[in-house]
Formats: structure tokens, C-alpha cells, sequence
């Protein structure tokens, strides 16, 4: 997908995460079945107020995180989406996984370590499709690498 340019459909993004267990080696593998995320982002803004401005606020960003919910379908046997699954019932350090996000123009985001918190695991109607929910927390600075 590197090099593309214009309005993409939103099925371009695509989401890594690393499968491997008790292995410093990071083997990414696509989460099958996501259908719908939302960024946000969380700023630290300090502000203050010099005799010098009259009155007007100065700002510096001190601080940012990012967190992408993410809702997608329980497809068991898929390595991404087991290897997002099977930290529901873990605590702490655990819950914590390298994670990328690619956009389709070759842009790629790195979070090591990131938090997953998984808030649905097979819950919703008797008819409906088993739904995996969650959010990717970033843990530090990510490395982005900017793609086209």
C-alpha cells in the first residue's frame, strides 16, 4: 500500500500485533475481523499567564498518549485476534503487547509495550456475531515511520 495518495476507504488501515509469547522476538500478525476505530488523543497543555502578554494565555504541549478503540469479531483461531483475546482475564505487565498501525500511505505506528484493554469478549445478542472489544494504550513515545 506504500506510495498511495488521495481519499482512501478506511478498510485501509490495518491493524499488527505481536503473537509471539515468551520470545523477545516480534513476530506482527494482522487482527482479523476489525470493523470500526476511533482515535483520541490526549494532550498536556500547561498554561500561564506573564505580565508581558496582557493578559493573554501562553501554552506549551507537555505531554501526549494515544488510545485506539477498536471493535471487531471474535475469530477464533486467527493469531491476532487470539493473541488480542487471550488478555482478557491478565493483570499488569500482562496485558502489554507491541502494536502497529498501518495507514495506506506506507505510514506505520509503532507502540511497544502497549496496554490492551479488552472490554467485550463474545457478548451481545443470541443472533448476533461474538464481538471482540478493545483499547490499544499507548506506553511511551511511539516510533512512527511516515510512508509515501
Amino acid at each position: 500500500m506504500a506510495g498511495k495518495t488521495g481519499v482512501y476507504p478506511c478498510y485501509e488501515n490495518q491493524f499488527q500485533i505481536n503473537t509471539a509469547t515468551g520470545s523477545t522476538s516480534a513476530t506482527m500478525k494482522t487482527i482479523a475481523d476489525c470493523e470500526t476505530f476511533s482515535v483520541s488523543f490526549d494532550n498536556g497543555v500547561e498554561e500561564w499567564h506573564p505580565f508581558d502578554t496582557e493578559g493573554w494565555v501562553r501554552r506549551l504541549m507537555t505531554a501526549k498518549s494515544v488510545t485506539i478503540s477498536v471493535t471487531a469479531k471474535r475469530n477464533v483461531g486467527d493469531a491476532g485476534n487470539d493473541a488480542v483475546a487471550a488478555l482478557t482475564w491478565k493483570n499488569g505487565r500482562d496485558c502489554e503487547k507491541d502494536f502497529q498501525w498501518t495507514f495506506p500511505d506506507g505510514t506505520i505506528v509503532k507502540l511497544a509495550n502497549a496496554v490492551i484493554n479488552v472490554k467485550n469478549l463474545g457478548a451481545g445478542e443470541s443472533t448476533a456475531v461474538a464481538p471482540l472489544e478493545f483499547d490499544i494504550m499507548s506506553n511511551g513515545k511511539p516510533d512512527v515511520t511516515i510512508g509515501a
